[in-house]
């Protein structure tokens, strides 16, 4: 274990600009969710199933959005890409607070769609400043900093609302975040090789790991003869499509979107068994502690001298998750939130540095796109499946059910990992003979 990486990350100038960038550019959004939340519930006088509507159409827009929007940064580049986001950010968030409810849906589906890409942004920037094994460093500083906007984020966003208005809040921030793509496109962050600060290229044509992956390839030509010519052109669609498709990719999407479900499922709990026992003013406690433990657990995988797999990281998350279910006061469920905290950030530093790893850089901003689609998917299911067994069963039954549903995709994940490395190794074997 080295700590010292990360001063010697830090002293790269282009590193460290793009984090402090990454921060500003995120810190807008982080106070979004809970800002239409109490929009929904104070200002229009709805209930929490509408403002979980809301949320879940915002979440849906992100979902289908993100994957063009990292197509079209591969395409057009940076600044042209971010042009729509900037012009409807300040645009919808600015009307949609004046907006009924029914329109407020319409209105949320078209922001998620157009939501400033600023996490798969900086991710991709990272992924060309940072090679080998100062990139998991890099994605560890990176889920650091996000855990530390949303510690303060939220926070802003309650001021807002409760001290002036929620119309005022959002109209703040969707001109703050405008703002933010307008800092982004000035700042122009690299997402290819050639347009690194120190006009620096990298040696091979191909990430770390994709001579594996290549092995994996959804419709590769290596992958038989058998299945019929529906399969067979049902391959070549999706290779046609996502060239940059492995097997080992469609795992670490997997992992991502079973990452979100056990965070929010986890988030329901939490306000669920605070609010039951008449403690919700305790509530900012719990989640310093729950994010503080994700910033000392990112520290320290970042500063290892191996990755841990994603999987592996899932199901320690997982399994650690279920003793929240056991607490009865604010300490204790702050004091056991800790121990599943501690594999937040690397779980998700994992997962963004294996996209990285295994994805060509001129095709790794659509790639991070449905990495980003997979992780908000998982955030958009894990809240209700953990909402329906709380009314059924009480809070417990919210931990248990997203830690449980969370493990054993780490298992499956784990298990298709494994089963792809003796695929790939049965296929050297077989081409040395």
């Amino acid at each position: 274990m080295n700590f010292a990486v990360y001063r010697d990350l830090l002293r790269i100038r282009s590193v460290r600009m793009l984090l402090i960038v990454g921060m500003i550019a995120r810190f807008p959004h982080s106070a979004a969710g809970v800002l239409l939340t109490l929009h929904v519930v104070q200002t229009l006088d709805r209930g929490y199933a509408e403002a979980g509507a809301v949320a879940a159409v915002v979440t849906i827009g992100i979902a289908v959005g993100a994957p063009w929007r990292g197509r079209r940064i591969d395409t057009v580049g940076l600044r042209r890409a971010l042009i729509p986001s900037v012009v409807a950010e300040a645009a919808i968030w600015s009307i949609a607070p004046h907006l009924s409810y029914q329109w407020l849906l319409v209105a949320a589906l078209v922001g998620g769609l157009f939501t400033l890409p600023a996490f798969s942004v900086i991710r991709q920037a990272l992924g060309v400043l940072v090679e080998g094994d100062r990139r998991r460093t890099a994605f560890t500083l990176d889920a650091i900093s996000t855990e530390v906007i949303f510690m303060a984020g939220p926070a802003v966003g309650v001021v807002l609302a409760t001290q002036v208005s929620t119309v005022l809040g959002l109209t703040l921030v969707g001109l703050a975040t405008a703002s933010a793509g307008l800092f982004l496109m000035w700042f122009n962050p690299p997402t290819r090789s050639g347009q690194r600060p120190d006009g620096g290229t990298v040696p091979a044509a191909a990430p770390s790991g994709v001579g594996e992956a290549a092995a994996d390839l959804i419709g590769s030509r290596d992958a038989g003869t058998g299945g019929g010519l529906g399969v067979s052109l049902f391959r070549r669609g999706v290779r046609h499509a996502f060239p940059w498709l492995t097997i080992q990719l469609v795992v670490v999407m997997v992992i991502a979107a079973g990452a979100g479900l056990v965070l929010s499922g986890s988030e329901v709990g939490i306000v669920a068994a605070l609010e039951l026992s008449g403690n919700e003013s305790q509530l900012g406690l719990v989640f310093v502690a729950w994010c503080a433990a994700s910033v000392v657990g990112g520290l320290v995988y970042g500063a290892l001298h191996r990755p841990v797999a994603p999987a592996v990281l899932l199901i320690g998350m997982g399994v650690l998750t279920l003793p929240m279910g056991f607490a009865d006061s604010t300490l204790s469920l702050a004091l056991l939130s800790i121990p599943a905290g501690l594999l937040c950030a690397p779980v998700l530093s994992a997962a963004s540095e294996k996209v990285a790893d295994l994805v060509a850089e001129e095709r790794r901003g659509e790639a991070m796109g449905w990495y980003g689609s997979a992780l908000t998917s998982g955030v958009a299911l894990g809240a209700p499946v953990a909402g329906v067994l709380i009314d059924l069963t009480g809070p417990w039954g919210g931990f248990t059910a997203v830690a449980v549903v969370s493990a054993l995709i780490g298992v499956v994940g784990l298990a298709a990992r494994n089963l792809g490395g003796q695929g790939i190794a049965a296929k050297h074997t077989h081409a040395g003979r």
